[in-house]
């Protein structure tokens, strides 16, 4: 048993990645985990009418920490203004009727914004009550309901990924490519042969993952569903061509996991799940090297939104702009193999 511990503990320390992966990845996982969840130092905007307010209410909501923005609200079609003014979190009125705030949709920061408010009306009645109100979503909906969306970017991100890393892997360690290689197909045939099969099943997983959430599990989506099939091609493509270049520098189908931790986790972190304007030190500008933010945000827009093509075809030309650069770095990896 000692010499089998021995030469155990040998290996793993003569392999670099399996120490990173088990001293470096948990710290940077740890520290980002930190940076997105801990405490930030962001303060929402809230608007409200003043000349409509009593002036204690007012003095108590310039006490919490909120950014006040005084709006006339008569006739205001309060939503649409929430839309076109994507800085506001909430909008709070008070009237006869009762109070009521109006927030864009359910996230991080208008959460702050209602807590704020609930504490400020608390300290003048703490048995008063406040209607709610979202401008896109229904503050009944349940979790899945709410973030389906960016579940369907990362599932079916990180499973083409590691199907298509792992199948790469496999070919080269069973000298497959290696004997294709030594045709006469060139670089771009072979990279575009496993982009295309991969792609198949690619297709395949889309369509069912969509059709079964919104048809069966009952997922509500306000635009076209062709839509939303779309961008989760193209992500599930990229997925492809992202697994295709990992995989050209692993040797081992567990090299391929290894990596995971670095071009998958970080992804999830910046896909919507976390307001990016509430990461502190700027870090939510990372989110444009991701492509499952594209992918996530684009099936928001559809699902969520209820937008057309105009407003998702800026994701889908990034989308596949990530899909074309990646292949063309896959080709050029290829020259470690076979240069032509």
């Amino acid at each position: 048993m000692k010499s089998l511990t021995n030469r155990i503990i040998r290996q793993i320390i003569g392999d670099k990645r399996t120490v990173a992966l088990i001293i470096i990845a948990p710290m940077l996982i740890l520290t980002l985990l930190f940076l997105l969840l801990g405490d930030n130092s962001y303060t929402p905007t809230v608007a409200i009418q003043e000349n409509s307010m009593p002036p204690a209410m007012i003095s108590e909501l310039k006490a919490q920490d909120l950014n006040i923005v005084n709006v006339n609200l008569d006739g205001l079609d309060i939503e649409q203004y929430l839309k076109d003014n994507k800085n506001i979190d909430a909008v709070f009125s008070v009237s006869v009727s009762g109070s009521s705030i109006t927030m864009y949709e359910s996230t991080a920061k208008t959460g702050k914004a209602m807590k704020a408010i609930q504490n400020a009306m608390a300290s003048l009645n703490p048995a008063a009550q406040m209607q709610t109100h979202f401008a896109v979503g229904n503050p009944d909906d349940s979790l899945f309901d709410s973030m389906g969306y960016i579940f369907f970017g990362i599932i079916s991100f990180f499973l083409i990924f590691i199907v298509s890393g792992m199948a790469l892997v496999r070919e080269r360690s069973s000298g497959t490519l290696e004997r294709m290689l030594m045709s006469p197909i060139s670089r771009v045939s072979v990279i575009g042969g496993y982009t295309a099969g991969f792609g198949l099943f690619a297709v395949i997983q889309s369509i069912v993952l969509v059709v079964f959430s919104i048809y069966v599990l009952g997922l509500h989506s306000e635009g076209n569903v062709g839509w939303v099939i779309l961008i989760m091609l193209l992500l599930a493509v990229c997925a492809v061509s992202f697994g295709e270049l990992i995989s050209i520098f692993a040797n081992t189908e567990f090299q391929v996991v290894q990596f995971i931790p670095i071009a998958i986790i970080p992804q999830i972190f910046f896909s919507g799940l976390i307001p990016l304007d509430t990461i502190p030190y700027h870090l939510g500008n990372l989110c444009y090297i991701m492509p499952v933010y594209y992918g996530c945000t684009a099936i928001k827009e559809v699902m969520v939104l209820g937008n057309g093509f105009g407003a998702i075809l800026p994701f889908i030309l990034a989308l596949s702009a990530y899909i074309f650069i990646l292949s063309a770095l896959n080709t050029l990896a290829l020259k470690k193999y076979r240069k032509l």
